[in-house]
């Protein structure tokens, strides 16, 4: 190949590399639309709710009425969800979460050889039926900066028998309201 042949070969993937970049160049000055400064039209959010949690924090819940809508049996299918987690049978080792045998009556941060986030050990306030309700809801939401990554329980019910079945894990369960 001489030198004419390689020069012809080069000229044209310049003239491609114009070619595909002029025409877009040239499109946009040709057909240039100037954007609105207003939208035409907005569109409206919905109202979200976030009553659960916000009760939940502020105490407004009646726990009793709560927990009157689950089970333990129901608690037990419910936590499988749990299960990746945290265990809770006696002596359970700690996993991702800290093993939660007997967690309702203790100090929240309490459960030794797990590495707490600075979050929950500044919490510091034992678990009972409605801080662990306020905590399932929305763990990030109500102990901001906390390692638990779960998104929560919004299902009442679920919670609730949740709720229950960690009771009943414990050598001392508290007494249901």
């Amino acid at each position: 190949m001489n030198a004419f042949e390689i020069n012809k070969i080069i000229a044209a993937v310049i003239l491609a590399v114009l070619l595909f970049f002029g025409v877009g160049k040239l499109t946009d000055f040709i057909f240039y639309v100037e954007k609105p400064k207003e939208p035409a039209y907005t569109v409206e959010a919905p109202a979200v709710k976030v009553a659960s949690t916000q009760t939940a924090s502020s105490g407004n819940t009646d726990v009793g009425k709560l927990l009157s809508l689950g089970t333990v049996k129901h608690g037990e299918k419910v936590f499988k969800k749990c299960i990746a987690c945290h265990t809770i049978a006696k002596g359970g080792k700690n996993k991702i979460g800290p093993a939660i045998f007997g967690i309702l009556g203790k100090k929240s941060g309490s459960v030794s050889n797990y590495k707490y986030s600075k979050a929950l050990l500044a919490h510091g306030k034992t678990w009972g039926f409605e801080e662990i309700n306020a905590f399932l809801t929305k763990p990030q939401a109500y102990i901001k900066g906390t390692k638990m990554a779960f998104g929560g329980i919004s299902n009442e019910k679920d919670r609730a028998s949740v709720i229950l079945f960690m009771n009943s894990k414990s050598d001392n369960p508290l007494p249901t309201p």
